[in-house]
């Protein structure tokens, strides 16, 4: 039977010493490959922008960002500083599958919350893709949740760049993200959380659910102290649902405050893949 991965047993390398991944390879023997050969960088490269191939890639464990290598159009009414094809270059994506050195990885018996925010907490209501959380009982229900225009996705995720800028999360890549959310049979489910106050969303992150581990990508707050609900909320949340730990991905000190754990590769990998399991 022929492979649907055909370079499943080849690994390419650019210029700089990056691993190049195509849709013909297997993610998750890049993954073992970058594991056994001590690959020293945190991102691969790919030059694809195929729903299919991305979704490969997070399921693999790998955390999906993108950068644009060219420019922005210039603005309307500004005439180019020379003449000619290359004067204004059109933006030039990439997408750059990231498998940290160092993962952030939250055990939930490790959740730490304080006293000051644990008076905030009744005051808000989470909600997953704008359903309240309680109506949404274990991880398979996760997968079946509706990506229509009543969901909260698509303002979390532009407020996500609206606050943070579109550095790594770029158009291209958004797109994909939608595209994916949008197609059930995709291996993964993109999905936001949101903490809710009075009847308006005050804070809320997106990310991706594999399997039954979550991956955070990006977050906002508007308020202070609800960026810390939503977190504390979101965990409690997953821990009930049966995921067996959240993947918080870059390391950062406000996640060690929240009782996150950095952890190496090989242990993430262990954890992220017996989490595939249902």
């Amino acid at each position: 039977m022929t492979s649907r991965f055909p370079h499943r047993a080849l690994v390419r390398y650019t210029a700089s010493g990056h691993i190049l991944i195509d849709p013909r390879d297997d993610p998750d023997w890049i993954v073992d490959a970058m594991l056994a050969t001590g690959y020293d960088e945190e991102f691969c490269l790919a030059l694809d922008f195929e729903a299919g191939f991305v979704a490969d890639l997070m399921k693999a464990g790998f955390l999906v960002m993108s950068a644009n290598l060219g420019e922005e159009p210039e603005g309307e009414g500004e005439a180019p500083h020379t003449a000619g094809p290359a004067a204004n270059p059109l933006p030039q994506y990439l997408l750059l599958p990231k498998l940290h050195l160092e993962r952030s990885a939250l055990f939930f018996p490790d959740l730490h919350v304080t006293k000051t925010i644990r008076r905030f907490l009744p005051r808000y209501e989470l909600r997953v893709d704008g359903i309240p959380a309680g109506e949404i009982q274990g991880m398979e229900a996760l997968f079946s949740l509706p990506s229509g225009p009543a969901s909260d996705f698509d303002h979390i995720l532009r407020r996500c760049v609206e606050v943070h800028d579109d550095e790594w999360l770029t158009e291209p890549l958004r797109d994909l993200i939608r595209e994916i959310r949008a197609r059930p049979e995709m291996p993964v489910k993109p999905l936001s959380f949101g903490v809710y106050r009075d009847g308006k969303l005050r804070a809320g992150e997106f990310g991706i659910l594999a399997g039954k581990v979550y991956t955070s990508y990006s977050g906002y707050y508007d308020e202070d102290n609800a960026g810390s609900a939503q977190m504390i909320l979101t965990a409690r949340y997953l821990e009930q649902q049966g995921a067996p730990f959240w993947d918080l991905g870059m390391p950062l000190d406000y996640k060690e405050f929240l009782g996150a754990k950095n952890i190496d590769p090989f242990q993430f990998v262990e954890l992220f893949r017996s989490g595939q399991v249902w």
